[in-house]
Formats: structure tokens, sequence, C-alpha cells
């Protein structure tokens, strides 16, 4: 069985990239409740405002959040359809797994009948 997925590689690459990082995964969450500007996204983090919007930059490359400018704020915004085609990877994923698990269960189960 192949993981088929309509996300090329290199967006597979990138999606996972930036959800390999704790806080990139916070502000995932955060932005998934609501809008929030870098701003209030730095605000809850112990490190600087240009560190958070590269974390934003990240998640932005990847397609798992959006930002607008309005007026004077950049505000951020989770891709929900974006983070729905990566569960569907992993649950594409899981799917492999179990049919292999299965597939030894299986094997397993007629050695020792034999």
């Amino acid at each position: 069985m192949v993981v088929q997925a309509d996300l090329s590689d290199v967006e597979v690459d990138r999606i996972f990239h930036a959800l390999a990082d704790r806080t990139r995964r916070d502000i995932v969450r955060r932005t998934l409740l609501g809008e929030r500007s870098v701003s209030e996204l730095a605000a809850a983090y112990a490190m600087s405002f240009a560190a958070v919007q590269k974390h934003v930059v990240v998640l932005e490359g990847a397609g798992l959040v959006t930002k607008e400018n309005r007026g004077r704020a950049r505000l951020v915004r989770a891709d929900p359809a974006r983070i729905a085609k990566a569960r569907d990877l992993l649950d594409a994923y899981a799917d492999l797994w179990r049919g292999r698990i299965d597939r030894l269960d299986a094997l397993l189960a007629d050695d020792d009948q034999t």
C-alpha cells in the first residue's frame, strides 16, 4: 500500500518540520481558537517578538497559518483545512501500519496452527 496525499513531498516536509517545534505547535493551537496578533502571541512566550515572528513565518511557509495585516496589527489565523490534510496523511500512515500488523498477526496465527 502506498500512502497517497494531495500534498507534495516538499509540502509534507514543511508541515512536519513546522510542527516539530513545541512553540510552533502552541502557536497553531492558539490560532485555532481564534486569530491572534503577533504581539499577542509574543506576550505568551519568554522570547522576543522577532523570535515569535520567525516561528510564524515557518508556520506560514508550511501553510498552517495565514497572516493578515490590519492597520498596524499582523493577525495570525490557523488554516484548519491544511491541518486536516496533515491529519489525513497521518491517518493514512496509521492505516498502513495497522494493515501490516494485521497481516503479521495472521501470519503468526497460521504458523501457530501448523
